[in-house]
């Protein structure tokens, strides 16, 4: 005989083989799909009492018992009378349908959906349209607005939509994407709230040579969101338009020439020259969307993104039209956590520009969000320059962005506030502000690089105040994300800021001076993570980040441990040369020169590592007993008292802030 199976997905079924079983009256169903949600567990007779009425009769417990008596006898028609029933049994308090495991379409339907995440690509569309035949109508069609039914149908509809849209992914991306167009497009009738599914309809129309097809489809996904919930396309969507509209050859099908970044700036000049030739002004304003997108890739994305930028920014001045100049040179809004430029020269004519587009701007209210994107990208490349026009910028760029409340122009505008929040020592705690505002706004507005731009902010500032719990979650938050949506740059940091949590972790000293020629294997192990990390920089596309790290990490290590400097003059040093140099002619004995060098240091620039470089300095006075160059050092690190030096980077310590100054006080009082 055949087993009974059981449907749930559309009207509430049972069945032998082909032929239907009678299931008499709802209140029959009702038990059954209760017991079919409960997944072979006990439901007790006491709360399918309270599932089946709002308000129960008197005799409601027997007449449970009748339906569950009736169900058995429709169920197992053949059971000898007080036999024991084999499938809607009785235990303890209440009963169960021990419905083997392939006998329900339901549970038939998820085992499916998660053997095609296990299979080949190739073959996992077919298992997933398999599954979805499963479906008949709405999950317990009729029982859509009991309380306990409610949840289990939603769960399962959410599982329907993404097995279509895994359907349609994998369709193409196995260049099928014919195939995917026709279930999207009836998926998207039924369900016209999805942005995933607007996205792979449209991606899919592109991939076909539908090109004018796949922008309708978008015009009417914003116009759809916009109408009827209030909301503007996500991040994902947007990023696709303006891919489409330039042609990005990411978007090509599978099995395209696959140097993105030399395609991509082909195409971006093919778009430019478009530009000035047919007017599509828009066009160009889409070139740089998309090195933006292709700068948080990093590598020689990166690279591409900053060679190029410039020349997007040319090509809309020549236009000779302020608007569009401000709004190409505003677009790159790239986040940014590292407060030195990776290209000095670049940025200073990108800030020039932005000066130029300022000045001629219209003054006129309209004209504000561009303003205020001009403002934000003076700050952000004025970074790690010692000028008052920075923080301006800043905090126009800020006021602006509230004023407006615009979440997007606000979360660009904080990236130019972090960047000139490094002025002096001891601001941290402003900076830990600025990352907990980018992570709400990123949270609640759907700005998945500007949350991770706040973890990390704040992993940074949590470790300058020596609160590494904190830093710690907010790695492991920035690597979920980075994860989710592809950031690869993001374990640099992350990686970085391991090392520095083993250089601490292994046993620092709380001064310079608190336990000399301190050594011993924790060292070692420190200074392997530090290279370890420094290892993930090579072809990270971030020079501004690379040169010269490693050989300060190292010294950081060695004198936060009380252990004499160690310079390898033939190190690259990059910008950290001049303070490295001291040291090495201390070591030849050359202290003459040492001095005058030591008096010949700027201060350090108004970046992440201006208190590492001030104790750099500190440990070279104390070296020569230079008193002048102690009380400079001595005040310019006491806004910072109980930090960690150099922490507040995120990647490397040069110990704790007080036991600097206690070293400095103890040489200034002898």
């Amino acid at each position: 005989m055949d087993a009974v199976t059981f449907g749930v997905l559309g009207a509430v079924t049972a069945g032998r083989g082909p032929h239907p079983l009678s299931l008499k009256g709802p209140r029959h169903r009702a038990v059954l799909a209760r017991l079919i949600l409960a997944r072979r567990r006990v439901v007790p007779v006491a709360r399918l009492v309270e599932d089946l009425w709002e308000t129960p009769p008197p005799r409601a417990v027997g007449a449970v018992r009748t339906f569950v008596g009736d169900l058995r006898r429709a169920l197992e028609p053949d059971r000898p009378p007080r036999a024991p029933a084999r499938l809607l049994v009785t235990e303890g308090p209440g009963y169960a349908l021990r419905a083997a495991p392939d006998a329900v379409d339901a549970w038939r339907f998820e085992a499916a959906v998660a053997e095609a995440d296990r299979l080949p690509a190739a073959r996992a569309p077919d298992r997933l349209r398999a599954a979805l035949g499963e479906w008949r109508g709405p999950a317990y069609a009729e029982f859509g607005t009991e309380d306990w039914a409610r949840g289990e149908r939603s769960r399962l509809t959410e599982l329907r939509l993404r097995a279509v849209e895994r359907r349609a992914e994998l369709l193409v991306e196995l260049g099928r994407a014919a195939e995917a167009v026709p279930d999207l497009d009836a998926h998207l009738t039924e369900h016209p709230w999805r942005e995933e599914s607007w996205r792979l309809l449209a991606l899919a129309l592109y991939r076909t040579g539908r090109q004018a097809d796949a922008l309708a489809v978008l015009r009417r996904a914003r116009a759809l969101l916009a109408g009827r919930l209030g909301i503007d396309p996500g991040p994902r969507l947007r990023r696709l338009e303006a891919g489409i509209l330039a042609q990005d050859p990411e978007l090509d099908p599978p099995g395209e020439p696959a140097d993105a970044a030399a395609r991509l700036w082909t195409r971006a000049t093919e778009a430019y020259d478009r530009t000035v030739a047919a007017g599509a002004r828009a066009r160009l304003e889409s070139t740089v969307g998309l090195l933006r997108s292709l700068a948080v890739t990093g590598g020689g994305g990166l690279e591409a993104a900053r060679e190029h930028r410039m020349a997007a920014v040319q090509a809309a001045e020549e236009t000779g039209d302020a608007d569009l100049a401000a709004r190409v040179i505003g677009a790159y809004d790239v986040p940014a956590n590292w407060t030195r430029s990776d290209d000095p020269e670049l940025a200073r004519r990108i800030v020039e520009a932005a000066e130029r587009t300022l000045a001629v701007l219209p003054g006129a209210p309209s004209a504000d969000a561009a303003r205020c994107r001009l403002l934000a990208t003076v700050a952000l490349e004025s970074r790690g320059v010692r000028s008052p026009r920075g923080p301006r910028a800043a905090a126009e760029a800020e006021d602006i962005a509230r004023r407006l409340d615009d979440p997007a122009l606000l979360a660009f505008a904080l990236n130019g506030v972090f960047m000139q929040s490094c002025t002096r020592a001891g601001l941290a705690p402003r900076r830990d502000a600025i990352g907990a505002e980018l992570v709400t706004l990123g949270l609640r507005h759907g700005l998945v690089n500007h949350e991770v731009l706040g973890h990390l902010i704040r992993l940074q500032a949590r470790a300058a105040l020596a609160d590494l719990t904190a830093a710690d979650e907010h790695a492991r938050a920035a690597d979920r994300l980075a994860e989710r949506h592809e950031r690869p740059l993001v374990a640099v940091f992350t990686a970085w800021y391991r090392a520095l949590r083993e250089a601490v972790s292994a046993g620092s000293s709380p001064g310079p001076s608190d336990a000399p020629g301190s050594s011993g294997s924790p060292q070692d192990s420190a200074e392997a993570a530090y290279r370890s990390a420094a290892a993930r920089l090579d072809g990270a596309g971030m020079p501004g980040l690379e040169r010269g790290l490693l050989p300060l990490a190292l010294l950081g290590l060695r004198l936060s441990r009380g252990r004499p400097a160690r310079v390898d003059p033939g190190a690259d040093w990059g910008p950290y040369r001049p303070w490295a140099e001291p040291f090495a002619l201390l070591a030849e004995g050359r202290d003459t020169e040492a001095r005058g060098a030591l008096r010949a240091l700027p201060e350090p620039p108004p970046d992440l590592l201006y208190e590492a470089l001030c104790c750099a300095e500190a440990a070279l006075a104390l070296a020569l007993g230079d008193r002048p160059a102690l009380r400079r050092t001595y005040d310019r690190l006491l806004p910072a008292a109980g930090e960690l030096a150099g922490a507040g980077s995120g990647l490397l310590t040069f110990g704790p802030v007080d036991g600097w100054l206690a070293a400095i006080r103890r040489a200034l009082e002898e």
